[in-house]
């Protein structure tokens, strides 16, 4: 086990003037050096890294931290080894490191990613020294597992933005088909969820040095939007909710629940021979050897190939249920109480099942054609869940639920439909679990007629830095900063002269209101919690007696 000793805190430098704001920052600007000592067995190895000070922002920029050997080669599919085993040296952390390859890569690898990318950033604020203990913002990018990158995520809002100082820091991990191939041949000679275990590593070097710069490792907060929330969820339920002691709250913004097969579906055995094939290694020997020793060009071009081929499916390449890292899924874990308790943040936003459908390259699947029908709608949801039978189907839209008389076309039912099973409802039941449970939980509804509502809208408020917004979006925005990162550093979302934000009880009612003009507590209807009970007592939808 590799821990820090003796040696750990801040050297600072400075040069011939303060820094620039980053997009001109030159040699002429200061830096701040961090070095720490580790034992790695009875090694001794250092490292040191020097990120950049801005302070027009107030903030340290450490980017493109190493947390892990790059996984490549013999490492592909297997744990991630973290810390690193070979000595770092120091280290130029003012530019981020590359992107973990999307599974849609596919003539060319994009000159911004990389197999070998396992890295982290650190933010802090510019006043913070070693003493400081300041809590920790852990946020994981989206991208449905298949793509997304942690520099869609800079820090400068909502590090200023806090009511309190705090650390942010987000992270890489391996993506689609380098992070989250299945099959047999990968659970006998491999690691299944090896994107996942790239986040918990993560995890455990955050609780390892953290503290070098100024940050407590007893208040770490996790978070994340999309595959990002879903993957917090996957970390509240992992081994069974046993506790690691790797962060103390989670948050996510619509979180997803997946198809998630077992790690002997057949389902995951063809995604993987057909993998395999297109990459070059369909008739090997030993297909894991193969594939182990391909270029990283072949292992791009094998998963874009493979998703092309999937024309009815958005995210074919995702968690699974290894009996290991997850071996509940989630509908059960949380009716169960099988997962951590920690204080939890969540919630989604109105129209969070808008133009995915759009995006399918199977007409018979797509529903914003014009000739669509309701077999359009099956053929889109069961293109996302394998599961679903129609009869399940046929009761959904009958008058109980999602009737097509309700809707001004066959578009409409579909959004509704996969925006509730797949987004929507699992906030609710991840915040009314743990009430059940008697643990602190704060759920929202982003509802947004001036900048969208659709899945993903309401990250503007934190990440698009200098935008200026309308008057009523622009104190929204200010009091979301202050909701979301005063979870992270007092476990209570709190703004201030903002609306109180009480906890949310049984089926995750009430929650906030987060619209423009209208902040407040709101009920969760009636409809909208029979609909989420439909769906959660389906076992077909989320797979839970495979």
């Amino acid at each position: 086990m590799l821990v820090p000793t003796i040696g750990i805190g801040f050297i600072l430098t400075t040069a011939l003037a303060a820094a620039a704001p980053l997009s001109t920052v030159t040699l002429d600007c200061e830096y701040l050096i961090l070095s720490f000592l580790r034992v790695n067995s009875s090694q001794l190895t250092d490292g040191t890294f020097t990120g950049l000070t801005n302070t027009s922002t107030g903030i340290v920029y450490f980017r493109g931290v190493r947390f892990a050997d790059p996984p490549i080669g013999n490492l592909r599919w297997r744990t991630p080894v973290s810390p690193p085993s070979t000595h770092l040296g120091h280290v130029n952390a003012s530019q981020f490191g590359p992107a973990c390859i999307p599974t849609s890569a596919s003539n060319a690898v994009p000159g911004s990613t990389s197999e070998d990318c396992l890295f982290g950033n650190v933010f802090i604020p510019i006043a913070t020294k070693p003493t400081s203990k300041l809590p920790v913002l852990v946020y994981f990018h989206g991208g449905g597992f298949e793509a997304g990158s942690a520099v869609s995520a800079p820090p400068d809002n909502l590090i200023q933005g806090a009511a309190k100082p705090l650390i942010f820091v987000t992270f890489q991990y391996r993506l689609g088909q380098f992070g989250f191939l299945g099959g047999n041949e990968v659970a006998k000679d491999g690691l299944l969820n090896a994107g996942l275990w790239d986040q918990r590593a993560a995890l455990e070097w955050v609780q390892r040095y953290i503290s070098a710069f100024g940050g407590d490792p007893q208040q770490v907060t996790i978070w994340g939007q999309s595959a990002g929330a879903g993957s917090t969820m996957y970390h509240l339920i992992a081994e069974g909710g046993q506790d690691r002691h790797l962060f103390h709250r989670a948050m996510g913004d619509s979180s997803p629940f997946l198809f998630m097969p077992s790690s002997t579906d057949v389902f995951l055995q063809d995604l993987f021979v057909q993998f395999a094939g297109l990459a070059g290694c369909g008739g090997a020997t030993d297909t894991m050897s193969c594939l182990r020793a391909a270029s990283t060009q072949s292992l791009a071009v094998g998963g874009s190939s493979t998703l092309a081929n999937l024309t009815s499916a958005l995210f074919p390449f995702g968690p699974i249920m290894d009996g290991k890292f997850i071996s509940v899924r989630p509908v059960e874990a949380f009716k169960s109480g099988k997962f951590l308790k920690v204080p939890v943040f969540f919630g989604s936003n109105t129209n969070e099942g808008s133009h995915w459908s759009a995006e399918l390259h199977n007409p018979a699947a797509n529903t914003s054609e014009p000739n669509a029908t309701e077999d359009t709608v099956f053929n889109f949801l069961s293109g996302q869940w394998p599961g679903l039978t129609r009869a399940t189907f046929n009761t959904a839209t009958g008058p109980n639920f999602y009737p097509q008389t309700s809707f001004a076309n066959f578009s409409l039912q579909g959004q509704q439909m996969y925006g509730e099973m797949r987004f929507i409802c699992s906030g609710l039941m991840i915040t009314g679990a743990l009430h059940d449970a008697g643990i602190a939980s704060f759920g929202y509804h982003w509802d947004n007629p001036i900048l969208g509502s659709d899945h993903a809208s309401e990250l503007q408020m934190f990440y698009n830095i200098g935008e200026v917004f309308d008057p009523l979006d622009q104190t929204l925005a200010a009091e979301m900063r202050a909701y979301w990162t005063s979870f992270a550093t007092d476990g209570v979302p709190s703004a201030a002269g903002a609306p109180t934000w009480t906890t949310a009880g049984t089926n995750g009612t009430p929650r906030m209101l987060l619209h423009p003009g209208q902040v407040g507590m709101e009920a969760v209807t009636s409809e909208l919690t029979d609909r989420c009970a439909f769906w959660h007592s389906q076992e077909v939808i989320q797979e839970l007696d495979t």
